[in-house]
């Protein structure tokens, strides 16, 4: 048995520079069985709500469904493929990605797809990808690998706030020049990271100051995302806006909570629901809405039931165990996003959080988040073999 070093925040591990032992056992079985059962809650979620979008568009529900199956089994051999791979690979790869995805960010700016006034997609050989989503993901690894690298000195500002936070800042705001949703959430899980890492809490302090200011600069920058927070605000205080109804952020707002309302506890059942055929986006953003509305509120609670089992699965049973720091860092950071990511979705359609436009992983129809869930979702697999056995801690 490999010498053991106390492990702070996680228990006692074995040495990180200690010889790789190898696969301890397999994959988390309950995770698996968590990502096909949302994949297939997904696949009958999409089917429903996207009809009326596919008759306007001269096509068949079917053909949509066909393509959303098609970005679930890349997503499903994404993160195959991902499990296979030594997450300290992944680590170790995690800042070159970075800059690539800062590049592929500038480059979205100039020449990206715009679709409702925004630009955040590239579109190469035909296939459209959201580097945002890449650089996200790159990010959030890298800083579990600074973490680790400076884990015996985390709480020195200039050796390892400062660069953090560089990283961060700069991920954020390349992402929030045309996507203030996921600029938001960036700055939120490298927070959540940042305090699991123990970085001063002084530092953080800081690290929230800037995400104010950067906040509210983009913010300030169009009239759509300062209409959507005066929306939220107006809602939260329950003050009847005659601009309201005429504003997009707040149709769609409403017509979720007509969707969530007309469910009831057992809702209107399968394929019978009447607000996708009013709400812009019931197939990706607002489709927690279409699920509340169909399957009632047992089904919306049994869905919101599977992330809580991915986070407790990610949380105590793998990142708990996990072999070293970095691979505890790295389930944390793997599992909080996938989760954050659904619990916001469902937080916009019940009217909790403002319009984001942020997907619910392997729920929603897409391409480029499904295929960086489900890379998420393998990581965090690898990093099961490699946990501990309970013995161990003796």
């Amino acid at each position: 048995m490999s010498t053991a070093t106390p492990h702070t925040g996680f228990g006692s591990i074995p040495s990180p520079e200690a010889e790789d032992t190898g696969m301890r056992s397999g994959s988390d079985g309950v995770l698996l069985f968590c990502v096909i059962a949302l994949m297939v809650f997904g696949c009958l979620a999409v089917y429903s709500s996207i009809a009326y979008f596919a008759e306007n568009r001269g096509e068949t529900a079917g053909a949509f469904l066909f393509k959303h199956g098609f970005k679930l089994s890349l997503a499903f051999i994404t993160m195959f493929v991902a499990a296979k791979v030594n997450y300290r690979i992944v680590a170790e790869w995690s800042k070159v990605v970075l800059i690539v995805s800062w590049v592929l960010l500038i480059w979205v700016s100039y020449n990206g797809v715009e679709v409702h006034g925004a630009k955040r997609s590239l579109s190469l050989a035909g296939v459209a990808f959201q580097p945002s989503s890449v650089a996200m993901v790159a990010l959030l690894m890298y800083l579990c690998h600074m973490m680790f690298q400076k884990r015996t000195y985390i709480e020195d500002f200039g050796k390892s706030f400062f660069p953090a936070l560089f990283w961060i800042c700069g991920t954020a705001l390349f992402v929030g020049l045309e996507d203030f949703s996921s600029a938001a959430l960036i700055l939120l899980l490298s927070f959540i990271m940042m305090f699991v890492g123990r970085m001063s809490v002084k530092h953080l302090g800081l690290l929230v100051l800037s995400g104010a200011l950067l906040g509210g600069l983009l913010v300030s920058q169009t009239q759509e995302r300062q209409s959507r927070l005066n929306n939220y605000v107006n809602q939260v205080l329950n003050i009847q806006s005659s601009q309201l109804v005429g504003n997009p952020g707040g149709y769609q707002a409403q017509q979720a909570h007509i969707a969530i309302a007309r469910g009831g506890l057992l809702g209107v059942g399968v394929g019978k629901s009447t607000q996708r055929d009013f709400l812009p986006a019931p197939y990706n953003d607002f489709i927690y809405a279409i699920i509340a509305e169909e399957y009632g509120l047992l089904g919306a609670f049994a869905l919101l039931l599977i992330y809580v089992v991915i986070l407790i699965r990610g949380v105590i049973f793998i990142a708990n165990r996990a072999r070293d720091d970095l691979g505890a860092y790295m389930a944390m950071a793997c599992t909080i996003t996938i989760v954050v990511y659904g619990l916001v979705n469902a937080a916009v359609a019940t009217g909790l959080f403002p319009v984001t436009g942020l997907p619910m992983p392997f729920i929603s129809y897409g391409g480029t988040s499904m295929l960086t869930a489900g890379f998420m979702m393998g990581v965090l697999m690898n990093i099961s073999k490699h946990r501990r056995e309970e013995h161990e801690d003796a």
